[in-house]
């Protein structure tokens, strides 16, 4: 059902507006930075304030839609509880309350009686927001809403929101940190199949005026179902090589159609030496380093790059559904990395997409929901066996079945 995703999209924007108003408010600003200093004497706040921001907007998402889309509240999930316990022992359970009043009420008791916070904050969480996109507003698609399961991570990159640099320069067109890494992320799936149905990936930090120092951003989605696939921003991918776009890399270097380095990749600072070693000798000197699992998705639906690639299993499925379901509604998808490896391309097996329905076995606690065998995000079928089959023969056997 596209009024889903029509609404996903409006509480994105309520949740982007949110994060700017942490950074761009001076109340809530001063909460951030009293938060992560050292050695404090007197602790002025019960929680830490990111984690504040985290289930505060999780919150406003999870209830925007119970309220739209009554029943689907329950099957919304994310990382965070909340549950909060402020310094006179008192449990408190955040929720977004009916009036903006009642919301500051509430807020004032978590940050222990700081007003100015709590009614900055809940304006903005009150504050209407209306977000159209012609593409999907010529579309009327019917998806039952009792097979829909959605993820959702509120703020991903959470230590670059904190840190809050605002000058960093990009390479390519790829941030390596900054607040251009944050995105909101909310990926919808099919609680039957475990398939990625619908994602929307909200970037709030994209620009800056230099004047007001006020932030704009930007909203990427897509919808994949019974074989229609539409997603935004259709006209910025490069519709070159047929249906399957490439890379501005790729494209901007024809003219070096033959070397073997025409492939263009991003990964996570922390990635194996023997990754990143596989990796030079397939894709070169385009190798790019960046913050956030939700970003680095969004450069491979951007067609900054043609791959994402991630070795560990330290990303979950509130990290990887949303863009999993852009990425298919393109023609591409997200696979679970090792079993890549383990699969020969001779049998013939279908590429082993991730799937967001089902526990890890033997696990507890946030593990229970990553995504065990890492993951590599692609825009193109073809290309990524392509690639498989050069990583492969650049790794040594040892690490194909690490």
């Amino acid at each position: 059902m596209s009024a889903v995703l029509r609404e996903l999209l409006c509480v994105s924007e309520k949740a982007a507006n949110i994060a700017r108003a942490c950074r761009q408010q001076e109340a809530l600003f001063q909460l951030l930075i009293e938060e992560k200093k050292e050695g404090e004497k007197n602790k002025k706040f019960a929680v830490d304030f990111k984690t504040l921001a985290d289930v505060l907007v999780q919150e406003v998402i999870k209830q925007n839609m119970e309220n739209k889309f009554p029943g689907l509240g329950k099957n919304i999930f994310g990382e965070e509880s909340n549950e909060f316990t402020n310094d006179l022992g008192e449990k408190i359970i955040l929720r977004l309350c009916p009036t903006e009043e009642e919301t500051a009420e509430l807020l004032s008791k978590v940050l222990n009686g700081n007003r100015l916070a709590s009614e900055a904050l809940a304006k903005v969480v009150h504050q209407d927001v209306a977000f159209t996109d012609p593409t999907l507003d010529s579309t009327e698609i019917t998806i039952p809403q009792d097979i829909l399961g959605v993820w959702v991570d509120p703020i991903d990159s959470t230590y670059q929101y904190i840190k809050g640099s605002a000058d960093i320069k990009s390479n390519h067109g790829i941030f390596p940190s900054g607040l251009q890494c944050v995105t909101i992320l909310i990926g919808v799936y099919d609680m039957q199949t475990g398939v990625p149905l619908m994602g929307v990936i909200n970037q709030p930090f994209v620009s800056q005026d230099l004047n007001t120092l006020r932030w704009k951003g930007q909203c990427y989605w897509g919808l994949s179902y019974m074989g229609t696939n539409i997603y935004s921003h259709q006209s910025l991918i490069s519709k070159k090589n047929g249906s399957e776009p490439r890379s501005q890399l790729t494209e901007n270097a024809s003219s070096e159609a033959d070397s073997s380095h025409h492939f263009s990749a991003v990964i996570s600072t922390s990635e194996k030496e023997t990754i990143k070693a596989a990796l030079s000798r397939v894709c070169g000197d385009r190798i790019f380093r960046a913050a956030g699992a939700g970003y680095k998705s969004l450069c491979v639906v951007q067609g900054l790059v043609d791959i994402y690639i991630f070795s560990e299993d330290t990303t979950f499925k509130w990290d990887s559904c949303a863009a999993h379901a852009i990425l298919r509604a393109m023609g591409g998808g997200m696979v679970d990395f090792k079993e890549c490896l383990d699969r020969s391309l001779e049998t013939g097996l279908d590429l082993p997409q991730l799937v967001y329905h089902v526990e890890n076995e033997g696990t507890s606690g946030v593990d229970r929901w990553a995504n065990k065998g890492g993951l590599i995000a692609y825009r193109s079928s073809k290309q990524l066996e392509t690639f498989l089959s050069l990583l492969i023969q650049n790794l040594a056997p040892a690490d194909t079945r690490a």
